[in-house]
């Protein structure tokens, strides 16, 4: 909570005490206004200001000149009256809690992007007299030679002089699986270097690369990704001038008419009565805290079912969603990789990942983790000796006294193995046992168990199409998208490619639906902002992708979209019963009190009976369970 949401919520009890403790304190006239004044202009001084300052601007009819003209009637009916300053007190500390609920929901789940934004590089390694200098990124020239240590980011794009590592890039690609990197390789910037030293002949300025491309990207997309009004705003363009142009007509008009043409006495206390009265019925209460409350609630029910919305304005994108594009690694897949199949030649498939596992047993690569893991977790590493890595190739160890060779078609051809290739996609791992050929593991990341039924149940919320944006290779794409039944597929993508893919999908759109995007990666965050509505897996997610999102999937279950689809879907259709229940029993009330028919308790009905039954309608959001 920030200092600006403590100063009025402590204001909102102040007010709320007040005005409790003047219910008890005998006053009348004067004094017993002045006391009531106190609490008014203690919880609703700002809104007054801000309608000042409107009037000012001659930007008059917004919900802050609704709020004033409805409170500052109702006191000056009590003031007429001698009556009870309580309505108008609340009437103001009502709007204000929405306000300050609303504030508080938003600030408390979006903070700056750039805060959390992490892969710009501070520094590159430069030779300066023969000793290595950090120097900024932005100062080094194009053809320069700089130095990236094990663990460092390479701060600017260019190609390997020396050395040879893995790269870890799913920050900027997507890919689960690091890349292996060696001199003549194109490297980009914000990949982390895993392993070796490497020497870099930078190819662009640092403004150029490829990790200035991505935050400038957020930032842009960020400003240019509209913003739904509130629904107050557009109903107070209309409602307020015509509910204050009607409530002066009625003090005026009758009395002179019946001055000029009737030859009859005026009675302006009684139409100025009955235009106080009209103003109180008009009074916005309904609207102004139900249908923040039921976005609030909304949220509320989305947050217990596992899901972080940033904003009312979310909930109702969300329910006009028609076209989902989603990113691959992490989001449908579980981002982590797996043996998803053994092929043996001579010896069983315990036998085989054995022999791999333990080759491979002395690196932190993820596909000797994913070997392992696949043997049961940790391996005997006594039984294992002589290790050679022949870097973009694989490993040569002996085990139990056999040759073991474990790598990729190139290291099979280097040992002159006749090997049989493999056909499935996904990372295959060949190998040979004193030379002669023993098989090949498959290793691949794999569906999230709750996907296919995902885009499924999608289709059945409303959502016409369902497409994949994503940096893997096609064949990997292709099966994947196959497997989950995505409608439309693109691969090989770097970040801006994926922007530029869904600029070209709005263009299509021209208005019809909302277009979503998930994610999870610091790659996903330009076109998580770019689109309608950024949704980002949040549990295993980059800090980036979840700050660049309008909409948070907590536990990274792909289904918990669908809940968050009918929870806004629900909270829509709730917020227009609401609009139609308490504008059609105002336009009621207000003929009514128009005609001097409507006496002070039914202008109490109408604003807070009203309100009532809209808010009661509205907490009906929080029942999520069976959606």
């Amino acid at each position: 909570m920030n200092k600006k949401q403590k100063k009025m919520l402590l204001r909102i009890l102040i007010a709320a005490a007040l005005m409790i403790a003047l219910a008890f304190v005998p006053a009348s006239g004067l004094p017993r206004f002045l006391l009531y004044l106190v609490p008014y202009l203690t919880v609703g001084y700002d809104i007054l200001w801000k309608a000042g300052k409107g009037i000012w601007n001659r930007q008059v009819f917004d919900e802050c000149f609704l709020m004033a003209v409805a409170t500052i009637g109702a006191m000056a009916l009590a003031i007429w009256q001698d009556g009870d300053y309580t309505e108008a007190i609340a009437v103001m500390l009502f709007y204000q809690v929405g306000e300050w609920f609303q504030s508080y929901a938003v600030d408390r789940s979006r903070r700056n992007i750039s805060e959390l934004m992490d892969i710009r590089p501070d520094y590159a390694n430069v030779m300066v007299n023969g000793k290595l200098e950090r120097t900024d990124p932005d100062e080094v020239a194009i053809g320069t030679s700089i130095f990236v240590q094990p663990g460092e980011k390479i701060p600017i794009d260019g190609v390997v002089l020396e050395g040879c590592s893995t790269l870890n890039t799913s920050a900027l690609t997507g890919e689960s699986l690091p890349r292996d990197a060696a001199p003549g390789d194109e490297v980009i910037s914000g990949c982390v270097n895993l392993s070796g030293a490497l020497t870099i002949r930078t190819t662009r300025a640092f403004g150029d690369s490829t990790v200035s491309k991505i935050l400038d990207l957020v930032e842009n997309a960020s400003s240019r990704k509209a913003k739904s009004e509130h629904f107050i705003s557009k109903f107070a363009r209309v409602y307020t001038p015509a509910v204050c142009l009607s409530a002066l007509a009625l003090a005026l008009l009758p009395p002179l008419v019946r001055m000029l043409f009737l030859d009859m006495t005026a009675g302006w206390g009684d139409w100025v009565y009955r235009a106080l009265t009209f103003l109180v019925i008009s009074c916005p209460c309904a609207l102004v805290i139900s249908i923040p409350l039921s976005f609030f609630a909304g949220i509320g029910g989305a947050s217990k079912a596992g899901v972080l919305v940033k904003g009312a304005n979310y909930l109702e994108l969300l329910a006009q969603t028609q076209r989902v594009v989603f990113d691959k690694t992490g989001t449908l897949t579980q981002g982590t990789f797996q043996v998803t199949a053994v092929h043996p030649r001579g010896m069983t498939e315990a036998a085989l990942l054995e022999y791999a596992a333990l080759a491979e047993s002395a690196s932190t690569h993820p596909i000797s983790r994913s070997l392992q893991a696949a043997c049961g977790g940790e391996v005997e590493h006594s039984r294992v000796t002589d290790i050679q890595e022949h870097s973009g190739k694989g490993v040569l160890a002996q085990v139990d006294g056999h040759r073991v060779a474990a790598g990729n078609r190139r290291l099979m051809e280097e040992l002159q193995v006749s090997w049989e290739p493999g056909e499935e996609v996904g990372t295959l791992v060949y190998l040979a046992v004193d030379g002669a050929y023993a098989g090949y593991i498959v290793i691949a990341d794999v569906l999230k168990p709750t996907a296919p039924a995902a885009i499924q149940d999608l289709r059945r919320c409303g959502v016409k199409q369902t497409v994949m944006l994503t940096g893997d290779l096609r064949p990997v794409a292709e099966q994947a998208a196959g497997a989950l039944g995505i409608d439309q597929v693109y691969s090989e993508l770097l970040p801006g490619d994926k922007v530029a893919k869904v600029e070209e999908m709005l263009a299509e759109q021209n208005g019809r639906g909302k277009l979503a995007f998930v994610g999870d990666g610091i790659n996903d965050a330009p076109v998580l902002s770019r689109a309608d509505i950024g949704i980002a897996m949040g549990a295993m997610g980059s800090d980036a992708a979840i700050e660049a999102a309008d909409v948070v999937l907590m536990d990274d279950d792909p289904q918990k979209l669908v809940k968050a689809i009918r929870i806004a879907k629900k909270c829509m259709a709730i917020v227009q019963q609401n609009i139609v229940f308490a504008i059609g029993v105002k336009l009621l009330c207000l003929v009514l009190g128009a005609v001097g028919l409507a006496s002070m308790w039914l202008a109490i009905f109408a604003d807070v009976g009203v309100m009532v039954l809209a808010v009661l309608n509205a907490i009906r959001v929080l029942f999520v369970k069976n959606l």
